[in-house]
């Protein structure tokens, strides 16, 4: 009791709840702290394992709708893709793949390939075409990565595997007989 109440005693809560803080609100609060620390935990796991969840195979490389997945070091066309190779993506379908990379070493995987004779001239017709000499080249259809610059040029072949090989290669804009450094390339080609 309070002497200066008059001997009333002031209720704890003003209210005339119990302060037990069992209330609604304080439940709701609860419930609502843990749905946001469950929802900040699945927002980090997701983004954390974000390539293994959003890619075919759990591979950055894959590109949506392939339907095998390619071994770590990839053999295009009968050769390995350049060691160092930047931007990397491949897509598969019924047993063929479209395989698309930056690299300033295109020429030595065309020769390792077979794609073109040892010594032969980098834009001999005999091997290959020109072709579109538009600014951005589309990929083909269900290939993901950045799109071709243009000038391209295009190497149609049988490769080391004996199997069609078909290859297009960024060409220097500004100085013939030469590719972009670094180019980019695709090559379509059929799976053993």
């Amino acid at each position: 009791m309070d002497e200066e109440s008059g001997g009333t005693p002031f209720p704890e809560n003003v209210s005339g709840a119990p302060d037990s803080g069992t209330g609604p609100w304080h439940m709701l609060s609860c419930l609502g702290v843990v749905v946001i620390v469950l929802a900040v935990l699945a927002g980090g796991i997701v983004w954390l394992f974000q390539d293994e969840l959003f890619h075919p195979f759990g591979d950055v490389r894959a590109c949506e709708g392939s339907d095998m997945q390619l071994p770590g070091v990839i053999r295009a066309g009968g050769a390995s893709i350049p060691a160092g190779a930047s931007d990397i993506h491949y897509f598969t379908r019924n047993g063929s793949a479209e395989v698309t990379f930056m690299s300033g070493q295109v020429p030595d995987y065309l020769y390792r390939a077979g794609i073109l004779p040892d010594g032969e001239p980098l834009f001999d017709e005999k091997y290959g075409t020109k072709a579109v000499a538009d600014d951005e080249i589309d990929l083909p259809d269900g290939l993901c990565g950045s799109p071709l610059r243009g000038p391209v040029w295009i190497y149609h072949s049988t490769g080391a595997t004996g199997s069609s090989v078909n290859v297009m290669v960024e060409r220097s804009p500004t100085v013939d007989d030469y590719f972009r450094f670094p180019a980019r390339a695709v090559v379509t080609y059929n799976l053993p």
